[in-house]
């Protein structure tokens, strides 16, 4: 089966050395091996979302001597089929609103004295998950703001086996998606987290392989689950190297100065970032 990958990036900031390395690292998979290479706009968050980024990161990707297929999706423009997503897992009682906000999920855990913790922090304690239907209704009749969570423990348990995926930088590997807790799935101003929203659009875009930086390795724990539980289809993943600065910390959208952009109206040309590409990797 040929190999089709995607490069997914977020219009909410200019495009840097690390997200070239990231589109070049997908392509060239699909290059290897005479596939497809697809662009996603991750657009979703309409409040950081702007045009004028997602203008610049074309030009960028084109700059870089990179081509895709038309036309790109967007995720602003398939909010269906998140909502069927959505309905679906609810469907299986695998949904609860909650209510909590952040500050109170955080004085929570205070009084607990601790919390277990998981690749994004101190686990939610649980407050909404058994709430009584009834006040819950009451609540979302009166207006109050409210995010749905998936009831991880309760959705493994369906589920009832060991699930598994094959990742090309560290071979078979076995899920653990507890290690997220009780996640969020959507909120009333985001009609689907990363987490949902990726595995719906890879598995519509026929993606064979998944290509991103091992910073989001952990989460794939829980992109298994939500594929298993949405009878999605399921792809290889590899997981690359980041490119980092000077000080080996992590690059950033707000950091301008690495910017494709800022590089360019500097004088380099897309050879010096493949070359400086290269060199970091």
């Amino acid at each position: 089966m040929s190999v089709t990958t995607r490069f997914a990036p977020s219009p909410t900031g200019w495009l840097h050395l690390g997200h070239a390395y990231a589109a070049l690292f997908a392509e060239e998979q699909a290059r290897r091996e005479e596939g497809r290479f697809l662009i996603r706009l991750e657009d979703i968050d309409g409040t950081r979302s702007r045009p004028e980024y997602e203008t610049a990161l074309f030009e960028d990707l084109e700059w870089l001597g990179l081509s895709w297929e038309q036309p790109v999706r967007r995720q602003s423009e398939h909010e269906s089929d998140y909502r069927q997503a959505l309905t679906q897992l609810d469907s299986l009682g695998l949904l609860y609103p909650c209510f909590c906000t952040r500050r109170e999920i955080q004085e929570e855990i205070a009084r607990a004295g601790q919390a277990p913790h998981g690749p994004d922090g101190p686990l939610y304690p649980g407050t909404c998950r058994n709430r009584n239907l009834s006040e819950c209704a009451d609540l979302i009749a009166s207006g109050q703001p409210y995010a749905l969570r998936l009831n991880v423990e309760k959705a493994i348990h369906l589920v009832n086996k060991t699930l598994t995926w094959e990742d090309a930088s560290r071979g078979v590997q076995e899920a653990q998606p507890a290690i997220f807790g009780d996640v969020v799935l959507a909120r009333k101003d985001t009609p689907a987290s990363y987490h949902l929203a990726v595995v719906v659009d890879d598995a519509l875009q026929g993606i064979t392989l998944v290509t991103r930086g091992e910073d989001l390795f952990e989460a794939t724990h829980l992109h298994r689950l939500l594929q298993e539980l949405l009878k999605l289809p399921v792809p290889r993943w590899h997981h690359h190297s980041l490119i980092t600065d000077d000080a080996g910390k992590r690059l950033a959208k707000r950091d301008d100065a690495r910017s494709l952009r800022s590089l360019r109206d500097s004088g380099w040309t897309s050879d010096d970032v493949r070359a400086a590409l290269a060199r970091s990797a």
